[in-house]
């Protein structure tokens, strides 16, 4: 009887044994799918580093760009006001000299008085151009589309 016993006690350690290594053999191998996807996410987190990198400079030197293109527009506006100032006075001085009436005709002087009322009526007026569009052009892009910040600058 207790031979008996042994050998099913044997037998029931054996199958304990086989079924241990086989949970074993399991675990081993969820452990390798395991490493390859977190090597595969790793690979994948360098790439999308990298990229994301790459989009920051871009980022930048649009930044940059638009800054460069905005001191420009600026500069040009001024030149721009600078210069129809200097058209308002020529015309003012044209239309208040009696020489300057005698060697227009009628119709120039109509269309010279026409200019000077709408240039001294805009001169007049606050001008704010950086940060508003000449709507009359019905452009589809302006600058006032575009979304400048900085405060991502520093990352």
């Amino acid at each position: 009887e207790q031979g008996l016993q042994l050998l099913e006690l044997g037998g029931s350690v054996e199958e304990d044994y086989i079924r241990i290594a086989r949970c074993f053999e399991a675990t081993r191998q969820r452990c390798c799918r395991l490493e390859q996807d977190g090597r595969r996410a790793r690979e994948q987190l360098a790439r999308v580093e990298a990229e994301r990198a790459a989009l920051e400079v871009k980022l930048k030197h649009a930044r940059n760009q638009v800054e460069v293109e905005m001191k420009k527009r600026h500069r040009a506006e001024a030149e721009l006001e600078k210069q129809e100032r200097k058209l308002q006075l020529v015309l003012e001085l044209l239309m208040r000299e009696p020489w300057g009436n005698e060697a227009l005709s009628r119709e120039q002087c109509s269309v010279l008085s026409a200019l000077a009322g709408r240039r001294l009526g805009a001169a007049l007026a606050p001008v704010r151009r950086s940060s508003t569009v000449d709507e009359s052009c019905q452009s589809l892009l302006s600058h006032s589309d575009i979304s400048y910040d900085r405060t991502e600058d520093d990352v």
